[in-house]
């Protein structure tokens, strides 16, 4: 069951980082503002400037969305891994698309926190806690009549 729960989570976890990298690779000028202010920062962008001068930023934003970009569909594409290892190794499909669900949702929230500044509504949080709800009933709910039933199962298949 643990390395079900763990790919699952990873799983989730990489859909999350495939989203965001598709929100950074689409997105309206998000890369060039950071750009922008990552060099400020630096110091680069400290000097004074003409208003029809081009910074490093106004070509440098599109390698960092094709970056982006290439992360969307790696993200994707191993997440697509992960989630097969987390079917194939937990006690049921439902497990296992719960558990990416909601780590899923769990990591959205933290990523769009620290890089976009979202903040979620407590109805968002209502709704993430049901999810977690479900995901404590459906592990748990294993009790002693279903382990007897698999067991009867594999006996008879012997």
């Amino acid at each position: 069951m643990f390395p079900g729960v763990f790919y699952a989570t990873l799983a989730g976890f990489l859909g999350a980082v495939a989203s965001t990298s598709a929100k950074l690779s689409l997105g309206a000028d998000y890369l060039k503002g950071v750009c922008e202010t990552g060099l400020r920062t630096w110091g680069e962008q400290r000097r004074f400037r003409q208003a029809d001068e081009t910074t490093a930023c106004d070509w440098l934003h599109i390698p960092l969305r094709l970056l982006c970009g290439g992360m969307l569909f790696t993200c994707n594409a191993v997440m697509w891994t992960f989630l097969a290892k987390a079917l194939r190794y937990s006690s049921s499909c439902t497990q296992a698309t719960v558990t990416t669900t909601a780590s899923n949702f769990i990591s959205s929230a933290f990523l769009g926190q620290l890089i976009f500044g979202e903040a979620q509504i407590a109805l968002w949080w209502v709704g993430v806690s049901l999810t977690f709800s479900g995901l404590l009933v459906l592990q748990l709910g294993r009790g002693p009549q279903q382990e007897r039933r698999r067991s009867t199962v594999v006996n008879k298949d012997e």
